[in-house]
């Protein structure tokens, strides 16, 4: 056993968090990590934490200071975090803060050259260089007056950019929303599991200080995490990838999304979190919760690593790139005038911040909305001037897509067919132009080819976290282009069959 497990396994017993013996947490090469000393079955109690022993802006000594200037979410757990580190041994969390790492290789920490390296055409290459300059403004502008606090007395260094870069990286990979009392916070144990898509096996609970029994939770895809930044990083959960961190349960059963709503909102209701196994473990097994099902640049964003085949991977089609296409195939006038009609429908596609943009799936399908715009954009100036006459915004994606089609089919297409809607709107244009824009989506990664990305992949040591992981994000993301034009260009093929057997 290392001296930091040692250290922390003390810590945690003099905090009353107790751990069942049939879990061992173990220190080694791959990092801490918890593993089953013996058969666990679902529904078995394995750990009780009292929530006086997590770290958060209220039970931080510096919860004064941090109130006063009216930080919350993660900006006030950030604060609290490096102010317990300042004081080092005397912080009431030094056996827990000795066993964290100084902090986590989330790309938010990457200095700028690595950022600009290693996601240079991926989805967080912009996303993280907008992250990197809203932490340096928090800081400036929230973190730094925390100096001059009169009850805090804090040494300079101890609250620096490094600093508060540091307990970001800890906050933004690590943090569990609690309850509507505590907020978020650093949760010790909790925090130790590793992540798994779709193969968790613990789920936490409050514990009812006046049932003493156990919340019953059925609910998939929860979580607890907090993140000040959004991006278009989506796949199913953020509102589409805002999902995030270690699942939490507490109280009522949640939808996917940061906010977690709790039974209770005061620490006397609800002072002890207990962790509940969901899904049986082998003895010797490593028992793992989730973080959410994320695609790879989200669980890249916020944890700092990926994961091979991920079936919630995404690749994102802006809506500037598909103006600019379009321009340059038409005019911008022409453009501006088929985009408006879409509009008009009251489609778009998935918004993030100031951005715009269509996922494609991780088989390489795009979403409706890009299909029916592509549409739009090439239907005859006739069948386009007859249905300018029709428009009437609805809010009702399947009322716009039969109006859009009857004109030009003379019949009524229910969205419920979504593969005869679809098999509709694939006209032989839509899907050239599929693949003109998987194309250019596919120079953003510059000259090296999907081969060179996968040959160096191959031969790259996991223990370079930064390049490894960098290189299976953007190999998933190629990957997915592939499928794309692969998608399209089949559908060219099947219809041109179809036309030669009928004729």
């Amino acid at each position: 056993m290392t001296r930091r497990l040692r250290a922390l396994k003390r810590w945690m017993a003099s905090q009353g968090i107790d751990s069942s013996d049939g879990l061992e947490i173990r220190d080694d090469d791959a990092g801490i990590r918890v593993v089953s000393t013996r058969d666990l079955g679902e529904g078995e109690a394995v750990a009780r934490i009292p929530k006086s022993a997590c770290l958060t802006a209220r039970t931080s000594g510096a919860r004064e200071a941090i109130e006063e200037a009216g930080l919350g979410g993660s900006l006030g757990l950030a604060a609290a975090v490096m102010y317990e580190r300042a004081l080092w041994e005397e912080s009431a969390w030094a056996g827990y803060l000795q066993a964290l790492p100084r902090r986590e290789a989330v790309p938010l920490a990457w200095e700028a050259g690595e950022i600009d390296e290693f996601l240079v055409g991926t989805e967080l290459h912009k996303t993280v260089k907008e992250d990197k300059a809203l932490i340096y403004e928090d800081w400036k502008e929230c973190i730094l007056p925390l100096l001059s606090s009169a009850p805090l007395k804090l040494e300079p260094r101890s609250f620096g950019y490094d600093q508060y870069v540091d307990a970001k990286s800890l906050v933004t990979s690590r943090s569990f929303e609690i309850d509507d009392y505590h907020g978020f916070g650093m949760v010790p144990l909790a925090d130790l599991f590793n992540h798994k898509t779709g193969a968790e096996n613990v789920h936490f609970t409050n514990v009812s200080s006046d049932s003493g029994s156990d919340n019953d939770q059925n609910a998939e895809d929860q979580n607890g995490h907090y993140d000040d930044y959004s991006d278009n990083l989506s796949t199913d959960d953020l509102p589409s990838e805002i999902n995030g961190s270690p699942t939490f349960f507490s109280g009522e059963t949640c939808g996917n999304g940061n906010n977690m709503e709790d039974a209770s909102s005061s620490e006397v209701d609800s002072p002890v979190l207990e962790m509940i196994i969901v899904k049986g473990v082998k003895s010797g097994d490593e028992v793992f919760n989730t973080y959410g099902y994320m695609g790879n640049a989200a669980l890249l964003h916020r944890y700092g690593f990926t994961e091979l085949d991920n079936p919630y991977d995404i690749v994102n089609i802006d809506l500037k790139l598909v103006i600019d296409w379009s321009s340059s195939q038409f005019s911008s006038r022409y453009t501006r005038a088929r985009v408006s009609m879409w509009r008009r429908f009251d489609l778009s596609g998935c918004v993030s911040q100031n951005s715009e943009y269509f996922e494609i799936s991780s088989e390489g399908e795009p979403q409706l909305e890009l299909l029916i715009l592509l549409y739009v954009i090439f239907l005859p100036d006739g069948v386009y001037h007859k249905l300018n006459q029709m428009v009437t915004p609805s809010g009702d994606i399947s009322k716009a897509i039969s109006t859009i089609l009857s004109v030009k089919h003379n019949t009524s297409i229910s969205l419920e067919d979504l593969d005869m809607v679809k098999d509709c709107l694939l006209i032989d244009k839509v899907c050239r132009g599929l693949v003109s824009l998987a194309e250019i989506r596919e120079r953003y990664y510059g000259k090296t080819s999907l081969d060179d990305d996968e040959k160096k992949l191959m031969n790259c040591c996991k223990s370079n976290k930064k390049l490894y992981h960098s290189l299976v994000l953007r190999v998933s993301e190629r990957r997915i282009l592939k499928k794309l034009k692969t998608y399209a260009s089949r559908t060219i093929k099947v219809k041109k069959r179809t036309f030669v057997k009928r004729r």
